[in-house]
């Protein structure tokens, strides 16, 4: 009987053991630690400083200054993380999971509230080099005197 079959073995322990494979899409998919994702920010630290978007090797990011917009083509994303290393402010991050499939490609476009700071009004002339001269000029004409 062991020669017929073989693989009986096998069968019945696969009977009394849980399925290798999940329930997906009824039940969600847990990722393990350090697994690539897709790229989020966080809007309210971001500056608009354009860093992400050149050391993003596909081009999948775009920044525009004057349109106060961040947007990322996720279809483009790599995920190879240097805009996350890159960010000086630390608002991007990787988020595990993954870009559900559509029938076209879209960008994901996000409205940034920063406003750069004001250029500082030039000072006026100090108050106390002008009193040293008005002052160097009153001792001269005393010592004229």
């Amino acid at each position: 009987m062991g020669q017929f079959l073989p693989f009986t073995k096998q069968v019945i322990k696969n009977l009394f053991s849980e399925p290798a494979t999940t329930q997906y899409p009824f039940v969600p998919r847990e990722y393990p630690e350090r697994t690539r994702g897709h790229v989020d920010i966080n809007k309210d630290n971001c500056i608009l400083c354009g860093m992400c978007m050149r050391s993003c090797p596909p081009g999948a990011i775009t920044v525009d200054r004057v349109g106060k917009t961040w947007s990322i083509n996720r279809f483009d994303c790599v995920q190879c993380g240097y805009c996350v290393e890159k960010c000086p402010k630390k608002c991007l991050s990787i988020t595990p999971g993954y870009q559900e499939p559509g029938p076209e490609k879209f960008s994901y476009t996000v409205e940034v509230p920063y406003e750069p700071p004001k250029p500082a009004a030039k000072p006026a002339a100090p108050a106390a080099a002008t009193s040293v001269t008005e002052g160097a000029k009153a001792v001269s004409e005393t010592k004229a005197e």
